[in-house]
């Protein structure tokens, strides 16, 4: 990946008293997926807004794909799209008509093409002649986000993209939104279904508070929250009362004939923990390692389960 689509430095905004975002650091690579995760009020919908220029920052730097927020509003919005929670479509235009639409907005020529193309994409080349009314919620949220390819922008900002949608329709998102990355575009994603953010996100940041509380991978970020572990079996009971020894730490259980040693799951931790064995010659049947899920983290980091973690 080439560079930064967005960088932040001390973002800060307040309304009156209340202070919403208190120095956010942000670096988003190009060509990759960012979620932004917080419960109710942490400040994430304050974020978006104003990396799409709709708000401007008290105080900090934000550069969005090489300009500044603040001085070249132009030019950050000539170089973004943005979908909303709920899909910004006219009911009373058909697909094709809201592709064209948007097109002439954009003040894009061969909008027919345009259109074309994306109905294609995204599946919706037999509904392209029918009312947006009629279209489910999965087709909904698909032209939207085809709306939103219009002008082919560098950097798409998806505000809890498939709310709402079924196991399915989700799915299907999912996989247009690996293509768009695959093809080079870079993704900002606010997402309430932590599975999303695990499935997707290149990097996930974690905000609660106005303040980001943790940032990383989803493995990453996995291994901050106690509860990781390495399951090791062993073919019989000599080699696990010798291994029980050697690893003071562990939990035995005689009838799987398994340890539980806590670690935290990474490389370095797990290949000193087979050296230890290795040094008393205590061979291992099988190991598997155990982290918490991302609902864990949240919890960890902010106080709120899953049900908190709105994107709003």
């Amino acid at each position: 990946m080439n560079g930064s689509a967005i960088t932040a430095s001390g973002l800060r905004k307040a309304y009156k008293d209340k202070v919403v975002l208190d120095g956010v650091d942000l670096n988003v690579r190009s060509g990759t997926i960012f979620a932004l995760l917080g419960p109710n009020g942490a400040g994430k919908t304050t974020t978006v807004n104003v990396l799409t220029t709709l708000l401007t920052p008290d105080a900090g730097k934000v550069v969005v794909a090489g300009h500044d927020v603040v001085t070249e509003t132009k030019a950050v919005r000539a170089a973004i799209g943005v979908t909303g929670q709920f899909a910004s479509v006219d009911d009373l235009l058909t697909g094709e008509e809201n592709l064209l639409l948007m097109a002439d907005l954009l003040h894009l020529p061969k909008g027919k093409r345009i259109a074309g193309r994306l109905l294609d994409r995204f599946d919706l080349v037999e509904a392209a002649s029918k009312p947006a009314a009629s279209y489910s919620g999965g087709m909904r949220r698909k032209l939207d986000l085809a709306m939103t390819l219009v002008g082919n922008p560098q950097i798409i900002f998806l505000d809890e993209p498939t709310t709402g949608l079924d196991p399915r329709s989700r799915r299907t998102m999912w996989e247009i939104i690996q293509e768009l990355v695959a093809d080079g575009t870079t993704i900002f994603l606010t997402t309430q279904y932590l599975e999303e953010a695990d499935q997707l996100a290149d990097r996930i940041a974690v905000l609660d508070k106005g303040r980001l509380v943790a940032e990383g991978t989803a493995d990453e970020l996995k291994r901050q929250v106690p509860g990781s572990h390495v399951r090791l079996r062993f073919t019989g009971r000599h080699a696990l009362d010798a291994a029980a020894q050697v690893l003071h730490a562990s939990t035995r259980d005689d009838e799987e004939l398994t340890l539980r040693v806590p670690g935290d799951g990474g490389v370095r931790s797990l290949r000193a923990l087979l050296d230890r064995l290795d040094a008393h010659s205590i061979e291992v049947e099988e190991l598997s390692v155990h982290t918490p899920d991302l609902d864990d983290v949240f919890l960890a980091l902010t106080g709120h389960g899953n049900k908190e973690a709105s994107a709003r």
